[in-house]
């Protein structure tokens, strides 16, 4: 499950995917949900110049840490970074709804109803 949140920790957008599949690839079509203007934090997985160059045509700013394999490394803010613990926070308050967490539905939509349900109970009622 991928996700976008705001910075309060409220669920913009999900993304569902298989469990092999890598989380860069899906960047692009979360990254519909950002509004533009705000800063994008997300972690490694997601430091590739293709997202940060589209996050950047969005009028966004990328706040991603840089790999350790990079020989150049551009502006990151370790201070800014401190509030991507929002959807950290927000994926254990959806595991708090226990078919969520043990993820007992065996179609996608049916897991992706679930999610969103458990997201509008717990952030938007």
């Amino acid at each position: 499950m991928h996700a976008v949140c705001d910075g309060h920790g409220r669920p913009l957008t999900f993304l569902l995917t298989g469990g092999n599949a890598a989380d860069a690839p899906q960047a692009l079509a979360l990254l519909q949900a950002v509004p533009e203007g705000a800063i994008v934090m997300a972690d490694k997985a997601y430091d590739a110049d293709a997202i940060r160059r589209f996050i950047e045509s969005r009028s966004a700013v990328p706040n991603i840490p840089f790999k350790a394999n990079l020989r150049w490394k551009g502006c990151f803010s370790p201070y800014l970074y401190r509030g991507r613990n929002a959807i950290e926070r927000m994926f254990c308050r959806l595991k708090d709804f226990r078919r969520v967490a043990t993820q007992y539905d065996k179609l996608a939509a049916c897991f992706l109803a679930a999610v969103q349900i458990a997201a509008l109970i717990a952030y938007w009622v």
